[in-house]
């Protein structure tokens, strides 16, 4: 179960840095602090599946890095968030030794009970808002795959769901086979 500390005043990156290192995971979106459980044993199985075929197509041909949780990404003063997995292609790849401050190219986000709503709703305004231009979101439940592509009025459009194989929509040359992920 999430837990969010609401508060009048917008907590920070500087806010965010003292929090407490206690083997949860840490977000400040629009300011508000949500804390989440770590995830489940399914839920990093299929998080290392995924990166280990993004990590061969992308980081090892030399177009960009793939990082996975925990990873602070910082997309504005007022918004930290972890992703499962993100992928920063070299011509906009900028991070600081201890974090990510862009909008990555692609976001990969795996469904738990505590984060599913949220995946959806609020991080999914943040990431539109931020213009990332794709956003994967996995459902381990239903075994699917939303593959979502900003438009070009800023707002995410269901590219498709995916349950067996598909092509990234916006990194070209990436191909993920998803019955070797379930």
């Amino acid at each position: 179960m999430s837990i969010v500390e609401n508060s009048k005043i917008k907590l920070t990156y500087e806010d965010y840095v003292g929090f407490p290192e206690d083997g949860q995971r840490h977000e400040v979106i629009d300011g508000d602090h949500y804390v989440t459980p770590s995830p489940e044993l399914y839920h990093q199985s299929l998080s290392g599946r995924i990166f280990v075929q993004l990590f061969r197509q992308i980081e090892e041909a030399g177009q960009g890095r793939v990082v996975s949780a925990p990873m602070d990404v910082l997309l504005t003063k007022v918004d930290i968030v972890q992703p499962d997995i993100v992928v920063l292609l070299k011509a906009n790849e900028i991070y600081a030794a201890k974090n990510i401050q862009c909008a990555p190219d692609l976001i990969v986000e795996i469904l738990s009970p505590s984060t599913s709503s949220r995946d959806r709703t609020l991080k999914k305004s943040l990431y539109e808002r931020c213009g990332v231009p794709e956003y994967w979101i996995v459902d381990p439940e239903n075994k699917v795959l939303e593959q979502r592509v900003l438009s070009s009025e800023g707002t995410y459009e269901l590219q498709d769901e995916h349950r067996e194989a598909f092509d990234c929509a916006t990194i070209d040359g990436v191909h993920i086979d998803l019955r070797k992920v379930w």
